[in-house]
């Protein structure tokens, strides 16, 4: 029997639905195979038994989220619609929901309840009423969405403004202009100086979101003079007022939005102080995106500080809410790790003094240890250069996962290219490295040493008798590529360069190309250095490579050594032998601009992927009507939907 196909939209919304909509007990609605359970189904529908009722629709959404197609029951589905029942009431709203599209001109015969319950007493159907239209993308079902929508926002019931606010974003993303022209912005930036804040929050979602949208279609920036969402003088402080009073939810929200506030409000440097010290209280929050958050704000404005002293007072307020993130667990300390990264690459100095946080503990999975190796050689120094070193041997020797060894051999020849003080010393270390006779320990330490010679030319020649003593262990092309470039590069102080050149000769044809193409370079410096010894040499390997080689890159370079030696040596040792720029440490790099964009995308998921959002996130696939902003908050005791209000993300 095929497995039924799962509609996960559905079952997204059906997961956010609260109790007492489906309990553990209504498990059995899921496990039906009747024959004619269609028929059985619209005549349960017409029960008027409320409590029947109720059930065959339980079993209709339960059919629906199965995949079974429950469509032929639209217009009985929609004659439950007229009932106080709220509970009846979000189970039909949700089949409305999943079959409006596939059935638009059926989906006009619910408006008439639609806008019936968006003026209904309670203010729970209410906002279930306008947040259900606007679920339901279908441009007939928009035309009477606007009316109720327009009053929603001016409810006198917070929980229903709040819901409004989120509602019109859905509208904007299927009819910018209608919202542009309706006043809805308008009515949108009035309610951020709303009473409850919560309605702030989702009135300031609502327009950051709206501003996106915009600027995806070509519109200006966020922030910018003409975007949707821009902060005056005004609007800042009321930001700032309910910052206090939201749940973690709205913290987050306006947080990222003060983090692209743009323009001047008079005193630049007084009111970038005042900003941080209403902001610098979010960084002691248990939750960690508003931490993030938080931190994104207050390096926003740091710049704007008077003076250098005043930044750095700030930055070590930065610290401990950081170094506190790492005692989550593992998965939020490698999205926090992520973060840091990028922090350290601007402000190195923040952590500095917290090295000794990123050394890994045992039962870190690897790909946090991998973070923190990274960021340990960002905040390696001359003076934590000793501490640093002796963890990353520790590794090195010790590790079990051999791509954690790998790292940690590697991170040590970054901390040799980035201090040159500290270069023999990590040198040194990676020479007591391969005395260990382990094989990827020593590839590695080859690869590193190679890059070690290109940034310090002539002053660590005394290892290279080393690294030949090890020729047996390597068997990576990488590793073997590394060793025949220090051969060729140093073949006039190598006595046996020939014989280990010979070495590499006899399996030429069954090595990779990286490891043939290093081979052609080496024997012709070789030539050029040492031709007496040289000749044979070249001979043979031009010949392999022009006449026995497959790889058309090896042929191609063969072929050019060939011409370059027969019509001018001196050109040929020009061009060889030609002097090779010193290389830096990339790794991890970005260019400035992308740096810019990461940083005021922290606590975001470009922070963790260290790209922009455009380069993964495809908006016009995006369907807003697919969002859990269906959830609807249980019902509220005593306090009524205001009290639901005071801490429920849309």
């Amino acid at each position: 029997m095929s497995t039924p196909f799962v509609n996960f939209d559905t079952l997204k919304s059906i997961k956010s639905l609260r109790p007492p909509l489906f309990h553990m007990s209504d498990a059995k609605y899921f496990h039906t195979t009747k024959r004619g359970e269609i028929h059985e189904l619209k005549e349960e529908l017409h029960q008027l038994d409320k409590s029947k009722k109720k059930e065959a629709v339980k079993k209709v959404i339960a059919a629906m989220t199965v995949g079974k197609d429950v469509s032929m029951l639209f217009p009985d589905v929609c004659n439950c619609m007229q009932t106080p029942d709220i509970e009846l009431k979000k189970l039909v709203y949700l089949y409305l929901i999943n079959y409006a599209k596939s059935q638009p001109d059926l989906a006009i015969m619910a408006v008439n309840t639609f806008v019936k319950d968006a003026s209904d007493p309670n203010p729970l159907i209410r906002a279930l009423a306008v947040r259900t239209m606007g679920c339901i993308r279908v441009d007939q079902i928009t035309e009477y969405l606007t009316t109720p929508l327009l009053k929603a926002l001016k409810d006198e019931d917070p929980y229903v403004r709040k819901t409004a606010a989120t509602c019109v974003t859905k509208l904007f993303d299927i009819n910018p202009d209608l919202v542009k022209d309706r006043g809805f912005l308008e009515l949108l930036r009035g309610l951020l100086g709303d009473s409850n804040p919560t309605v702030v929050a989702n009135a300031v979602a609502a327009l950051s979101e709206m501003a996106e949208m915009d600027a995806a279609a070509g519109g200006p920036p966020v922030g910018q003079p003409g975007s949707l969402w821009s902060v005056t003088a005004g609007t800042l402080q009321k930001l700032l007022a309910a910052l206090n009073e939201c749940s973690e939810w709205g913290q987050v929200v306006i947080l990222d939005a003060l983090a692209v506030v743009t323009g001047s409000f008079g005193d630049e440097a007084k009111e970038a102080e005042a900003i941080i010290e209403r902001v610098t209280p979010r960084l002691q929050h248990a939750n960690a995106a508003v931490v993030l958050s938080a931190v994104k704000v207050v390096l926003r404005f740091m710049e704007f500080l008077p003076s250098s002293e005043s930044s750095r007072s700030v930055a070590k307020k930065l610290s401990p809410p950081l170094v506190t993130l790492l005692s989550f667990e593992p998965e939020m300390q490698y999205v926090a790790l992520r973060n840091i990264q990028l922090i350290c690459h601007r402000w190195p100095h923040i952590l500095q003094a917290d090295t000794k946080v990123f050394f890994c503990k045992y039962n870190d999975p690897t790909y946090v240890k991998m973070e923190k190796v990274d960021i340990m050689v960002m905040l390696c120094t001359e003076r934590n250069l000793d501490q640093v070193l002796m963890e990353l041997k520790e590794y090195a020797s010790s590790e079990v996962d051999v791509e954690m060894v790998r790292k940690s051999v590697g991170a040590i020849g970054r901390c040799a290219l980035k201090l040159e003080r500290a270069a023999e010393k990590c040198v040194n270390v990676l020479l007591e490295l391969i005395q260990s006779k382990v094989s990827y320990v020593v590839q590695e330490s080859v690869v590193v040493i190679r890059d070690i010679f290109r940034k310090y030319p002539g002053r660590y020649e005394g290892v290279i008798g080393t690294l030949c003593e090890n020729l047996e262990s390597l068997e990576e092309p990488e590793a073997k590529a590394a060793l025949v470039w220090i051969i060729g590069q140093y073949a006039e102080r190598i006595d046996n360069a020939p014989e280990l050149l010979e070495n590499f000769l006899e399996p030429f044809l069954e090595e990779s190309a990286q490891v043939q193409l290093q081979l052609l370079t080496a024997a012709v410096k070789m030539f050029l250095k040492r031709p007496a010894d040289g000749q044979d040499i070249v001979k043979r390997t031009l010949g392999l490579a022009t006449q026995e080689c497959d790889n058309p890159d090896t042929r191609d370079r063969g072929y050019i050594y060939w011409r370059l030696l027969s019509s001018d040596p001196e050109a040929a040792k020009a061009v060889v032998l030609a002097e090779r720029p010193t290389i830096e440490d990339d790794t991890n790099q970005l260019e400035s601009g992308l740096l810019d964009d990461l940083i005021g995308q922290l606590s975001c998921l470009s922070a963790v992927y260290h790209k922009r959002p455009a380069q993964f996130v495809d908006r016009k696939k995006i369907d807003l009507s697919a969002t859990d902003d269906f959830e609807d908050p249980e019902e509220p005791e005593a306090g009524g939907p205001s009290a639901a209000a005071g801490g429920t993300a849309p």
